[in-house]
């Protein structure tokens, strides 16, 4: 029941649609980046965000030390869907319930959205890149493991190929979710090595729910001056402050 709770909780939040659930409507509790509804305030404006101000293993961190471990490899299948892109007032959200799964040794998570952070919610060694996109993934008994994608800046004209083709279709309002005829190919997020770091921690949004699996992708995506601030446009600081990593480790693939 606890996870059960947990997934409707995050579905309410970032509108994720599965055939699982029922859909849920989102929480009447207004929340930001800033001021009186910013990342200091959101556990006063929900009950159910406790955990945001009381959680242990809260997420984004700052990894400045990892634990070398035997880490199963990660095997992305994932396929071209139709775009499905949405404004949701806090991010820019893409649906991609149709467009495969991850393996993690045994374990299977199904993908179900990703969306933007800019600057990056995580840090290597104090430092956040440019942007960072987060795949949100949830396997057969409701766990949720997400994978970010940390993106630099470059002026050497290198582009990623899939950042440059969503530019062109960037909701410049907070709107419902817009389901076009152009098809996207997620495995061009991907680098080409996929060494990572993981650690257990929380949703980066309210109600800050704990159990997620994170992995940190150790190599990273070039993103172009240009396409940068076409995102930046519209969410320039959406990204939670980091927290205490407390009595975690973080395992490190090598």
């Amino acid at each position: 029941m606890l996870y059960r709770r947990f997934v409707l909780v995050l579905a309410a939040t970032l509108g994720l649609q599965t055939g699982a659930f029922a859909k849920e409507e989102p929480s009447d509790d207004h929340w930001s980046y800033t001021g009186k509804t910013g990342p200091s305030h959101w556990a006063e404006l929900s009950k159910e965000n406790t955990l945001c101000h009381d959680g242990h293993h809260q997420s984004p961190v700052n990894i400045t030390k990892s634990v070398k471990a035997q880490l199963p490899s990660l095997e992305f299948n994932y396929h071209p869907i139709p775009l499905v892109i949405e404004n949701n007032g806090h991010t820019i959200k893409i649906t991609a319930n149709q467009a495969g799964d991850l393996k993690i040794g045994e374990e299977t998570y199904h993908l179900l959205q990703f969306h933007t952070h800019e600057p990056s919610e995580e840090a290597i060694n104090g430092k956040r890149s440019a942007m960072v996109i987060h795949l949100v993934h949830q396997d057969d008994n409701n766990h949720l493991a997400v994978v970010a994608i940390l993106f630099d800046e470059t002026e050497s004209g290198t582009t990623n190929a899939l950042l440059d083709q969503l530019v062109k279709f960037l909701p410049k309002r907070p709107s419902e979710a817009q389901q076009l005829q152009e098809k996207i190919d997620i495995n061009q997020l991907l680098p080409a090595k996929k060494d990572y770091y993981t650690f257990e921690g929380s949703l980066t949004i309210p109600p800050c729910s704990e159990g997620v699996k994170w992995i940190i992708l150790k190599q990273h995506m070039p993103i172009t001056a240009i396409d940068l601030i076409q995102y930046q446009k519209l969410y320039p600081r959406n990204a939670r402050p980091l927290q205490p990593l407390n009595d975690r480790e973080v395992l490190s693939s090598n």
